[in-house]
């Protein structure tokens, strides 16, 4: 990130902590979360305006519009969602939920809310929808079958790691044909490997596969069937890229919304063994991180 303060340190600290909190307890916060009153749990993610205010005050940027949303936002995500709980108890998918996944997937993917954060901290905007979206989905609705669950297992190294091998070979080779990849011979620096495979992972991979598997293939799952959920799961995935690394005079990047799309399916396979966003997540890594170093 450009523009790193210790107020943006302080920001990103703050927001990693629901997150890593839901991906070591989450069933604890779930019912940490329930004992509230209703009004309490509905209103109490209105606090993640704060790392807004503690990012746009010191920047001389404060608007009451993004006061507003990133303080209602979530207040309403939470409101819905409890009544989400009591008009689909059997987790079958609810309009509720759709409209909520719908607005936090636009609004990453169309860059609505990044315009409220100064330039080279706008991840942190994503950050903090990841947050809403854990509070509501696994606090309130108490989503079952997520996966988002990061006491690792050898077994979600082995699944990803497979899912990676099956993958790879079909897609390089469609991806220098589409011309979307495209080789070279710059050796990457052995110290930065670790680290942009670990940054892969917890700022692209975990989030993406939050979201795409945990939430839409999951809940796709229990109304469609595992098929065409993985399927309609992984054509959503491959849409989201419509805009990413568009060639010059292009806006509809289709090389990789084919190639997207492709990648979520095993991405998807990896998920859905056993339901462990890890084992996903460790896939997803390992081909952004191949790519950023040698395509």
């Amino acid at each position: 990130m450009q523009n790193v303060t210790p107020a943006a340190i302080a920001v990103l600290a703050i927001e990693l902590a629901p997150a890593v909190a839901f991906a070591f307890a989450a069933e604890r916060i779930a019912r940490a979360v329930q004992r509230l009153p209703v009004f309490v749990r509905i209103v109490l993610p209105a606090i993640f305006v704060i790392p807004y205010l503690v990012i746009a005050v010191p920047w001389h940027i404060v608007q009451w519009k993004w006061i507003g949303l990133y303080g209602v936002l979530p207040v309403v995500m939470a409101a819905l969602l409890t009544q989400a709980v009591k008009a689909d108890p059997a987790q079958r998918g609810n309009w509720r939920d759709a409209i909520i996944l719908l607005i936090l997937g636009l609004a990453v993917d169309l860059r609505w809310f990044e315009s409220a954060w100064p330039a080279g901290l706008r991840a942190l905007n994503e950050l903090l929808l990841v947050d809403m979206g854990l509070y509501a989905f696994l606090a309130i609705r108490q989503l079952s079958g997520t996966g988002f669950n990061f006491f690792l297992r050898w077994s979600d190294a082995k699944t990803g790691l497979r899912e990676l091998s099956f993958f790879a070979p079909p897609v390089l080779v469609l991806g220098m044909l589409l011309g979307f990849i495209h080789p070279h011979a710059n050796a990457p620096a052995v110290w930065k490997l670790p680290l942009t495979w670990i940054g892969i992972f917890f700022f692209t991979a975990v989030p993406e596969e939050l979201f795409f598997r945990a939430w839409v293939q999951n809940l796709l799952e229990r109304r469609l069937g595992r098929r065409t959920a993985l399927v309609i799961a992984s054509i959503v995935f491959g849409l989201s890229h419509f805009n990413k690394r568009n060639p010059v005079g292009h806006h509809f990047n289709l090389a990789y919304v084919i190639l997207a799309t492709i990648a979520g399916i095993f991405y998807g396979r990896a998920w859905r063994e056993n339901r462990r966003v890890p084992a996903s997540t460790i896939t997803h890594t390992c081909v952004d991180w191949l790519w950023s170093w040698w395509f």
